[in-house]
This record gives C-alpha cells, sequence and structure tokens, in this order.
C-alpha cells in the first residue's frame, strides 16, 4: 500500500545547505500570517484524494482504494484493528504522510497543539474514507501522533533555513525549505510569502552536522532473516540538534523549542535510520554556573532498520537534556530519558513467513542515553545507547516479546574549518521470544569512516558565560 516516500536525494540536498548556513544572520521582523481554519482542513482532504488516486492508479492493492460510501459507511462503524501492510508503508509512508498533514497546519499559522488536532484527524479521515480496508489503530498512533512528531522537526528545519539562510541566495532558501517540509513550501508559495513571514525561532541555539561515507560489517548473526546481507554500505548521514540548553535569553515555552533529529540514508536498504524526539513541556533548571538543563515530557518517533531486522515507536518519555562547561577546553551534553511507546518490530525478509509482512506491534518501555563530550574546538566524542522492550501487551494473538539494543559510538576530529573525520562503530542486537519460533537472537555490528561537514557553530558548545 504505497504512500508518499522520504526521497533520498532531496533531503540530502536540503540538509547540505542546513549543514553549510554558515553564518546566523539578523532575522527580519516575524509576520504571524492570517489564520484560516478551513485551509489545513480542505488542503489536508485533498492530499489524501490526491494519495487514493495515484494509489489506485498505479499502486498495489488496487482494489484496496476503490473507495465507495458503502466502504465509508462500514469504516464508520468498524471497530478498529491491526493491519500487516509492509512494514516501510507503516511505519515510514504512514508518519511521513502524517508530516504532511501537520505542516499544512504549522505553516498556516497554527500553533503545535492545534497542528497536531489536524494530524489526527486527517490520520481517522484517511482511516475511514481514504482505502476500503478496515481502520487500524497502529496507522493512526504512527501517523496522527508518530506524523506530528516528525512534521513538527521538519517544519522548525524547514522555517530555520529560511530563516538563518548563511549567505544562499533567497532561492536556494526556498527551494531547500520546501524540500525539508513540502506542506510549508506549499503554503509559502499559495500565500506568496516573504522571508518576513518565517516562524521565529527566537535565535535558538543548534548543532548540525552532515556525514558521508562507508560502513562494513564488523560482525552478524542474522537469525531468521534471509535477506541478502551487503557487508559494504554507503551511507549519508545527517543531524541536528536544536534550542541546546545554556544560551541566556532563550527559552522553552513553545512544544519542540529543543528537538534532535537523525536520518541516516543507506545504499544497502534506503533508510537504515529516521529519528526525532522533542520537548513537549517542560522547564529550565541551573545547577551552578557551569551546568544549564531542561526536564520534562518529551516525545519521540524512532524508525531503525539495520539490514536483518527492523524497529520503530512512537513514545512519550519523561527526561532531561543539558549542558556542563567542565573547563574551556571539555564540555558535556546530552540527553537522558525513559518512557513508553507504541513499536512495531520484525526479521527483514524472514525465514519463518518469507514475506515482509512478518512483524508485530506491542506496547514497548524504552530509554536512551546520549552524551556528548566536546574537547575543544578540536573533537568530539559522541556516545548513544538505545533500548526497546516490545511487550506483549496490545500485541497480536501470537504472543511472545523482543527486546532490541543499539549503541552508536563516534569520534569526530576536525582538520581544517568546518571539515572534519570521522570514526564509527554502530552495533544492534534483537533477542525475541515467541512460542512458535523458540528464542531468536540477531546481532549486527558495523565500524566505518566518514568526512564530516560540521555546521556554523562546529561541535556547538553553548556559551553560558
Amino acid at each position: 500500500m504505497p504512500k508518499p516516500a522520504i526521497r533520498s536525494r532531496s533531503a540530502l540536498f536540503a540538509t547540505l545547505l542546513i549543514a553549510c548556513g554558515a553564518n546566523a544572520q539578523t532575522a527580519p521582523e516575524k509576520v504571524p500570517p492570517e489564520r484560516d481554519w478551513t485551509l489545513p482542513a480542505m488542503e489536508i482532504l485533498g492530499f489524501d484524494f490526491l494519495v487514493n488516486r495515484y494509489n489506485r492508479c498505479c499502486g498495489t492493492g488496487r482494489d484496496d482504494y476503490a473507495v465507495s460510501m458503502e466502504s465509508i459507511r462500514r469504516n464508520l462503524h468498524s471497530s478498529w484493528g491491526v493491519d500487516s501492510d509492509p512494514f516501510r508503508t507503516n511505519q515510514l509512508g504512514h508518519p511521513y504522510q502524517g508530516s504532511m498533514y501537520h505542516g499544512f497546519a504549522r505553516s498556516a499559522g497554527f500553533n503545535y497543539w492545534e497542528s497536531l488536532g489536524y494530524t489526527f484527524a486527517g490520520s481517522a479521515a484517511w482511516e475511514i474514507a481514504g482505502e476500503k480496508t478496515r481502520p487500524s489503530r497502529n496507522d493512526q498512533v504512527s501517523t496522527g501522533i508518530g506524523g506530528s512528531f516528525l512534521g513538527e522537526s521538519l517544519f522548525r528545519m524547514s522555517n530555520l533555513l529560511l530563516e538563518k539562510g548563511g549567505g544562499v541566495s533567497p532561492f536556494w532558501r526556498e527551494t531547500g525549505a520546501a524540500l525539508i517540509s513540502p506542506s510549508t513550501g506549499f503554503n509559502r508559495h499559495l500565500a506568496g510569502r516573504g522571508l518576513d513571514t518565517i516562524f521565529d525561532s527566537h535565535n535558538a541555539p543548534y548543532y548540525s552536522r552532515l556525514q558521508v561515507g562507508f560502513m562494513g560489517t564488523a560482525q552478524n548473526a542474522q537469525g531468521n532473516s534471509v535477506t541478502r546481507l551487503r557487508r559494504n554500505e554507503l551511507q549519508a548521514d545527517f543531524a541536528l540538534d536544536y534550542g541546546m540548553p545554556g544560551k541566556d535569553g532563550y527559552h522553552y515555552e513553545r512544544p519542540f523549542d529543543y528537538f534532535a533529529f537523525q536520518a541516516t540514508a543507506s545504499s544497502a536498504n534506503l533508510f537504515e535510520n529516521v529519528m526525532t524526539r522533542g520537548l513537549l513541556v517542560g522547564r529550565e533548571y541551573q545547577a551552578g554556573k557551569t551546568y544549564r538543563g531542561l526536564w520534562g515530557l518529551y516525545g519521540s518517533y524512532d524508525y531503525i532498520s539495520p539490514q536483518t531486522f527492523r524497529i520503530s515507536s512512537t513514545a512519550l518519555s519523561l527526561g532531561t537534556t543539558g549542558q556542563w562547561r567542565a573547563s574551556d577546553a571539555v564540555t558535556m551534553q546530552g540527553t537522558a530519558m525513559a518512557g513508553v511507546g507504541y513499536a512495531a518490530v520484525g526479521t527483514l525478509n524472514s525465514a519463518a513467513a518469507g514475506v515482509d509482512q512478518d512483524y508485530h506491534y506491542g506496547v514497548a518501555p524504552q530509554a536512551l542515553v546520549s552524551p556528548r563530550f566536546i574537547f575543544g574546538d578540536r573533537s568530539s566524542l559522541d556516545i548513544t545507547g538505545r533500548e526497546y522492550f516490545v511487550s506483549r501487551v496490545a500485541a497480536s494473538a501470537r504472543g511472545g516479546h523482543d527486546n532490541i539494543a543499539r549503541a552508536d559510538i563516534a569520534y569526530t576530529w576536525r582538520i581544517k574549518d568546518q571539515h572534519a573525520v570521522t570514526i564509527k562503530y554502530l552495533w544492534n542486537r534483537r533477542d525475541a521470544t515467541y512460542p512458535d519460533l523458540g528464542d531468536r537472537r540477531q546481532t549486527r555490528g558495523t565500524v566505518g569512516i566518514f568526512y564530516t561537514l560540521l555546521g556554523h557553530d562546529r561541535f556547538g558548545t553553548v556559551d553560558t558565560h
């Protein structure tokens, strides 16, 4: 059931513009756009109609999109279930579709919570009237909630490029911003808005980097996956930390005034990951003169797909993000959080099922720890650990559970100006227990070297003095 997909070339072009957005310019005065409550609703319905027509014409499972008044009435009175469409459709295509809904509302002048309402309603409209199949609660979570988390990150990045620019011409800024968030670009074009109507970042401090390089297999235990392993893969990775604590005068009054985003394109399986987390509500705190931070409720969307298994989760977590200036030579930044999500997990090309539908859902307690050690203006060490326990709660009749662990370790050495070299080790492990399969383990470790283009702030230390 194909849905709109993230296009790697467009995403890389746009993220390169962000990474090269060298000098923070003085932003023009921001003028809030006039709000029209019907505009996002009509845009979302029109977008759904176009997606339905495309899938009916050119997609697989075309009969699923032969929507009629009878199928709409049936779905309105039907109980919501769990579908088994291809993993990438449900866990990447649906959140991206939701991000389009969110962008339509945000770029029409609505705040985050109002846009979340549009996104949730747009997802429900698709489930009832976009296809004939029974409405699915897993799609409602990934599209209506995960899509909002992803959509807000894309909306903010799109506007950050418009605001900061870094010497890039207005044409390329508008083009790059539209590639990052197409629905935002559409509304800007529709209203004929200029650079004086962009979303105000309040001059958020941010750290960005773009990496291109190779990863090679260091460890692999495929378990019941029969996928053909590509031992070496070309990767392009973009990451952005937005609104890091420590800057005088910057406050966390709006959802996603702090967020982190990462996406990795791979020659082996298109996307190895797409992940974002943002502060929904929280408070700032300070310990002495050298430590500043924030804590509160975070929303997150994760899509992770090493070559042998995959997991995706939409979650709410309690956590904290902070910066400690130990000295002029050493700074530590990081995030720690723990919460509960609704996750999908499964083997890629299972030997048992042999199809892309071999995965299941469950409530998933999860945790993240992500420290960064910055050594002056010369190098940094990034360590990120994640764990997901996908339980039997709200699972299918199959039962069973999964434990997923992931560690990402990267050391970056700046050579000159914004140019650096990174050595990276990435480790993933899945332990699964099911009545029909017994105990299974899948492990994949890769090591690689990357050229890294740092943003204007280089390693992103926030001056707290």
